[in-house]
């Protein structure tokens, strides 16, 4: 039976101690185990796991694969106040009028205005992101700002691309039907032909 006085540990949980610097007939050996000199034999030394002596490792030498978090970044194209004074008063500025005057390059996600220089005259800017201190000078300007809703517009594009390819599908599906009927007509033109023919031998 089983008592506090005779509790043991499990067997193999539990090592003798291994005393080191105890001398040549410790067991041993006149280096404890370390070797001969080194970094690895001083009291303290050690190297990280994965140091390969100043070379570059082989965890940085392999490719890496899985999810990274640049991919789904969004660059944005940044617009100043300064840049906008060549427009006139009252004018539209949208991303296809910056890309006109090539203010915008490259595929970008957006436009970004931001509140460098002075804003002379008054523009409506259709813009995805406004700093606070542009949206600040183009008030006291009296401009508006248009925030562009990129969803809403994925959205109805969408919408339109499925409404072409139900119209597609339907005009597809009714020339199919079509051929079909001429094609049958013909069959039985075909078919009327010998009977005649059979006919006229008789």
């Amino acid at each position: 039976m089983m008592r506090l006085h005779n509790l043991r540990p499990r067997p193999g949980s539990r090592h003798p101690l291994k005393r080191l610097g105890c001398g040549e007939s410790s067991g041993h050996g006149k280096t404890s185990g370390k070797g001969h000199k080194g970094q690895k034999a001083r009291s303290g030394g050690s190297i990280r796991l994965g140091f390969e002596g100043g070379q570059m490792p082989l965890i940085r030498r392999l490719p890496k694969r899985g999810f990274n978090n640049a991919a789904f970044h969004k660059r944005y194209a940044i617009v100043n106040l300064s840049d906008l004074n060549e427009f006139k008063t009252g004018a539209i500025v949208n991303e296809q009028l910056l890309r006109e005057v090539k203010l915008v390059r490259g595929d970008v996600a957006g436009i970004k205005i931001l509140g460098d220089g002075e804003l002379k005259q008054a523009l409506k800017i259709a813009a995805d992101k406004v700093s606070a201190s542009a949206r600040e000078k183009i008030d006291k300007v009296g401009g508006t700002i248009i925030l562009r809703d990129r969803r809403a517009e994925k959205s109805a594009a969408a919408r339109k691309d499925a409404e072409l390819t139900g119209q597609e599908a339907s005009a597809k599906r009714a020339t199919k039907l079509t051929g079909k009927k001429r094609s049958t007509n013909r069959s039985r033109a075909k078919r009327k032909l010998p009977k005649n023919k059979t006919s006229r031998r008789l």
